[in-house]
């Protein structure tokens, strides 16, 4: 009862003059707040990492360490922040569903950024320290290559993390601007606080899709970079990404049905990698329904599954892989 006595009250103050900027504010802070339990979490499970399976923790960290040190790291951090900044307040004249545009280009660019910082850092962390003889040092040591690569995968998730939480945060709050600037240059009746931050609630199993989809690109780009060095490795991890969004669309589209050559390739693609169209909501956001936690979970567990996959590939391509 109290509880809902507050909503109401929340709701009643929060639409005000000065363009509904209070709202907005209001609608931020809650966003923030639920931000940071999920920055708290992850420094949590980063420590646990880091004492649980000290020389794996230790491999992650020093790679953390590294790609969060590095000058791409800021370069794509400060792209990333400036084109979210930037899409709330260009023309798409879609006649009231700007919003939509907004979030789907959002959400596409974080997972693009976070799928670069994670290929660069895959080729760095392992292929360049295999033909720098660095890795070989490591090795040296007693420490298995299992723990090493599997050390440089948490290591790149960890920075690949860090990026998404903060253009995932900044992400959000725009968006709750943008419903904001929507109304007020159409018009229209200011959205309150609770609207906003409803508004963003609903789109976050986008950005948890988004973020499992970059787990498995990462992984991918690990098994890759055992073997290869940077730009083959993007240039597949880019191919993968592309098959693994358009083949499901081509096996489901009904325009195969007269060319059966393409729809067994796309089969055969579908079978072979990712179907990286589960991760995505583009759908749903046209609609503008929102996506189940439930639907969220599984595509967790099925990222999971593939990574561990790919991860399983990339002991096996390093397992006899000449070091010396």
């Amino acid at each position: 009862m109290n509880a809902a006595v507050s909503a109401l009250q929340w709701t009643s103050t929060a639409a005000t003059p000065l363009f509904g900027v209070p709202a907005w504010l209001k609608a931020s802070s809650q966003i923030d707040v639920a931000a940071l339990v999920v920055v708290a979490i992850f420094l949590v499970v980063v420590a646990l990492i880091r004492f649980a399976a000290p020389k794996c923790g230790a491999i992650a960290w020093v790679t953390a360490k590294e790609t969060l040190l590095q000058p791409l790291f800021l370069i794509l951090t400060l792209f990333g922040l400036f084109g979210l900044f930037i899409f709330p307040f260009l023309p798409y004249h879609t006649l009231g569903e700007d919003v939509k545009i907004v979030v789907s280009q959002g959400l596409t660019l974080v997972k693009l950024v976070c799928v670069f910082l994670a290929i660069w850092t895959a080729s760095s962390s392992i292929a360049d320290e295999i033909e720098g003889k660095t890795a070989l040092m490591i090795l040296a040591k007693p420490v298995g290559r299992q723990k090493f690569v599997f050390g440089k995968y948490l290591g790149v998730m960890i920075a690949v993390t860090a990026l998404f939480l903060i253009l995932g945060i900044f992400f959000m709050n725009t968006v709750a601007y943008k419903l904001v600037y929507d109304a007020r240059e159409s018009a229209k009746e200011l959205p309150t606080a609770i609207e906003c931050y409803q508004y963003v609630v609903k789109i976050a199993p986008g950005l948890c899709l988004a973020y499992f989809e970059t787990i498995v690109l990462t992984a991918i780009s690990i098994a890759i970079s055992t073997r290869l060095p940077l730009l083959p490795n993007l240039t597949i991890c880019l191919t993968i990404y592309a098959l693994g969004h358009v083949a499901p669309m081509l096996v489901a589209s009904s325009a195969v049905e007269g060319m059966p050559i393409v729809g067994f390739f796309a089969s055969l693609i579908c079978a072979a990698l990712p179907i990286l169209e589960h991760f995505n909501m583009e759908t749903a956001i046209a609609m503008n329904r929102s996506v189940s936690w439930g639907y969220v979970g599984l595509a967790g567990v099925y990222s999971l599954l593939f990574a561990g996959v790919a991860m399983l590939l990339s002991l096996a391509l390093f397992e006899d892989r000449d070091l010396a």
